[in-house]
């Protein structure tokens, strides 16, 4: 079992603060008690979700201070998930993956979770200078659409992830982020599709 919590960074950005008096404060005030509620989480795997900091990348130090907080006391594997947003089908920040790179290297996470199927194929080229220490998951999925995908774009999306990034890079390939604006029969569909394209990219059909 995976057990998902939202990033510090991004509760704080939508909390009304009428005691801290500053984002840096409530930011890490909040890591500190998520850090506390972490560590004996009986999971294989704690990840993070944090939908803010591409857009923001001036922000990405303390967000990764608070983030490292809570990842320094988890026990099992460790994720950090990171998309653009989406609400109906819209991205919600601006920004590319390129200068969140210190950011991401800074994680003291075991792999990364990012959305790239609804981003520009250019974006790829931050993947071969992700440390090669921290594992890569690719989104070849696109939630933000109702197209279903063929498991022949999901193989070639792979690969082209997997020609950037360097081979046995990837790790993980998923969806970019959550079905939960998609209905289910659409859902169910792309998930089937992935599994489908997965295999095709490593010759098992």
């Amino acid at each position: 079992m995976k057990f998902t919590l939202t990033s510090p960074y991004m509760l704080a950005r939508t909390l009304l603060d009428n005691h801290y008096g500053s984002l840096e404060a409530l930011t890490l005030a909040i890591a500190d008690v998520m850090a506390e509620q972490v560590s004996e989480l009986p999971c294989v795997c704690v990840q993070i979700d944090e939908a803010n900091v591409p857009g923001s990348p001036e922000n990405a130090p303390l967000a990764a201070e608070a983030i490292n907080r809570i990842l320094d006391k988890v026990k099992v594997e460790k994720a950090v998930h990171f998309c653009f947003g989406n609400y109906g089908g819209q991205t919600i920040q601006s920004g590319k993956w390129k200068p969140l790179l210190n950011f991401l290297n800074s994680l003291h996470t075991d792999h990364l979770v990012m959305e790239f199927a609804h981003r520009p194929e250019a974006d790829l080229d931050v993947l071969k200078e992700i440390d090669t220490k921290i594992k890569l998951g690719i989104g070849v999925i696109d939630i933000k659409v109702n197209h279903i995908e063929s498991p022949e774009e999901i193989a070639r999306r792979i690969e082209k992830a997997d020609l950037k990034a360097g081979s046995d890079r990837v790790a993980w390939v998923h969806p970019d982020c959550g079905f939960w604006m998609l209905k289910r029969s659409i859902a169910e569909r792309k998930i089937e599709s992935l599994v489908k394209g997965r295999d095709l990219f490593l010759g098992l059909q």
